[in-house]
């Protein structure tokens, strides 16, 4: 069959037109910015698992990014590189973008990796072995990770149904690793605030008693009274509207590794994760990740009424909310969850 010259002109232009949009689409998938920084505060923590994930199997290279990631001692430190320059994206906790709110800076949390804070509350069976209430606490010593991280935050919390005020104890950050061992068995700290592995670590060996746990969702609505999320990616708002496919790219990233993640048993998790995360006890990192499998998040969504959740936590103890008109629908967004989520089945 031979085409006519005016059928051939209108073949060859439909052609064309699929071949442009073809490479169109392609082209506006690619990241803006290839190189990216990401700030984390305890990276060896099963809190920022997924991030760990994505890195070590190499979906970031995937989605054509180069990430760089630098790890601060707590999630406060985290948001310190953000503000100050050093970083593009953090992996924190979520109610970070409720108190930078109130500060008149618009951060975004764009992906949701823990569905559960999975922090615990424990004091220590060497300098109070008789404790009995929250009021107890009172002039202690308290390690958290950082202040002014979401181990700060939970603890705060804690004080502030039992009835007292962050002042009421004093603060030290021991970090998320060896410090935070050293602090509780020198007896420097009463009471700590981490996340497993730690913890299990500290339980098996009878060194904490448990006070307040958020590692399954049980505990977690126990807790706070419903869902809280916990480790995102967040950017500032300026980031994500200048380098959408950029955050798409990391978002996509991200998705893949909880997807992985909920199929992966913990043979196939310690294998992965680097030797130095397991605290040289392969066998109690594997029961601590037993203990927090569920709080990871299945899709990387973020809830509506967990936002709402976490800015009722923050204006129980923060005085920087009193009177702030808090717009939680600027805190996140799901719009590039969910085409990862369309992406990665």
């Amino acid at each position: 069959m031979k085409l006519s010259w005016k059928q051939f002109a209108i073949a060859l232009c439909l052609f064309l037109a699929g071949y442009l949009t073809f490479n169109n689409n392609l082209f506006a998938q690619t990241p803006e910015k290839t190189k990216v920084s990401i700030a984390v505060g305890g990276k060896n923590l099963f809190y920022y698992l997924p991030l760990t994930i994505a890195e070590q199997l190499g979906y970031f290279k995937d989605e054509g990014l180069d990430v760089q990631i630098s790890d601060f001692a707590g999630g406060a430190k985290a948001l310190q590189a953000l503000i100050g320059g050093s970083a593009d994206v953090v992996s924190g906790a979520f109610e970070h973008t409720i108190s930078m709110q109130a500060k008149n800076q618009r951060i975004t949390a764009f992906v949701l990796q823990g569905r559960a804070p999975q922090i615990v509350m424990g004091v220590s069976n060497k300098t109070m072995p008789n404790y009995k209430t929250i009021a107890d606490l009172k002039g202690k010593k308290i390690g958290v990770t950082a202040p002014g991280s979401s181990t700060s935050m939970m603890s705060n919390f804690v004080l502030a149904k039992g009835g007292l005020k962050p002042t009421d104890v004093s603060y030290i950050g021991v970090g998320a690793s060896a410090g935070a061992l050293s602090a509780l068995r020198s007896g420097s700290i009463d009471v700590i605030v981490n996340l497993d592995p730690l913890i299990t670590m500290m339980q098996q060996d009878n060194e904490i008693r448990i006070i307040s746990d958020t590692r399954t969702l049980k505990d977690t609505n126990a807790v706070f009274g419903g869902p809280m999320p916990a480790a995102t990616l967040y950017a500032s708002a300026d980031f994500i509207k200048k380098y959408p496919n950029t955050t798409q790219a990391l978002t996509n990233a991200m998705v893949r590794a909880l997807k992985w993640l909920q199929k992966a048993g913990p043979e196939d998790i310690v294998k992965v994760v680097p030797e130095s995360y397991q605290l040289g006890d392969r066998a109690l990192y594997i029961d601590a990740f037993m203990k927090v499998r569920e709080a990871l998040s299945p899709d990387g969504l973020i809830p509506d009424e967990g936002a709402k959740v976490a800015l009722h936590t923050l204006e129980a103890f923060d005085p920087e909310l009193a009177g702030k008109n808090i717009d939680l629908s600027q805190t996140y967004t799901n719009e590039f969850v969910k085409k990862a989520d369309a992406k990665y089945k």
